[in-house]
């Protein structure tokens, strides 16, 4: 069961997505609501895996510290690393013990993590196996890493600017303006990359020091395993993808979503 909002719902199921999808819709006249819904889901994602308590998680790219909270919430040790000074002060004062830091560069010894998260971010940065491979570096063997992003030919993969994007990016962002009056938040090659779910999985597999636990459409509400199993369609259809992976070697019994 996953905990959203004030009651609990089934992961995967209709009202979830739903519930989410409202909530997202609201981002900009909300986004308190709107990310400590998305917060409690994507943690209950995590606790299906691990006993949270008394763990330590690192949350890198969290903005202003939805994600810490909640982890901590549950009783985490959690830590935030995010790259923009501006994010972690867009809800006023940051979280207790957040650091300015890059994901390409976090500041931590190997091996210090149970729970590597990142929600989110992955499409936001140039070199996104590098980043990966950051998220395992400092991942203890047995650990978790929750990694989300949207790919690219998502209806979402513009961000701002979808779906117009499919139209091309320079396209998709003159059309912005001209309808906003402003400028886009995103511009692609600067702080937005085309990401394609196949090439992730494909790198993540081989990979010797993680195995793929999960491999799902974050919101997706009908067997949101199996769409990211057919080329082609799961680049448009999954729309976000989520990975969770295991460091090292975990017992074949280990719970698959």
């Amino acid at each position: 069961m996953t905990e959203v909002g004030e009651r609990p719902l089934r992961d995967p199921s209709l009202s979830r997505s739903l519930t989410l999808f409202r909530a997202f819709m609201r981002e900009q006249s909300d986004p308190d609501r709107c990310y400590s819904l998305l917060a409690r889901d994507a943690v209950a994602q995590v606790a299906r895996h691990m006993d949270l308590r008394g763990r330590i998680v690192l949350d890198v790219g969290g903005g202003p510290g939805h994600f810490t909270e909640e982890f901590r919430r549950r009783g985490a040790h959690a830590y935030l690393f995010e790259p923009d000074p501006r994010e972690l002060r867009a809800r006023g004062r940051p979280p207790e013990g957040a650091v300015v830091a890059d994901g390409y560069l976090l500041p931590v010894p190997d091996d210090v993590a149970d729970v590597c998260f990142s929600s989110n971010v992955l499409e936001h940065v140039a070199d996104p196996q590098t980043f990966l491979s950051e998220m395992v570096r400092v991942t203890r063997p047995g650990g978790l890493i929750y990694v989300s992003f949207t790919n690219w030919l998502s209806p979402w993969g513009g961000h701002e600017t979808a779906p117009w994007h499919y139209l091309g990016a320079v396209r998709a962002r003159a059309r912005y303006r001209r309808r906003t009056g402003r400028a886009a938040k995103h511009t692609v090659g600067e702080n937005l990359f085309p990401l394609h779910i196949g090439p992730t999985l494909r790198y993540v597999r081989t990979r010797e020091d993680v195995r793929i636990v999960s491999a799902r459409s974050r919101y997706w509400p009908f067997l949101p395993g199996a769409i990211t199993r057919i080329p082609g369609l799961r680049e448009i259809a999954t729309w976000n993808l989520l990975l969770i992976l295991r460091t090292g070697q975990a017992p074949a019994s280990e719970a698959r979503s």
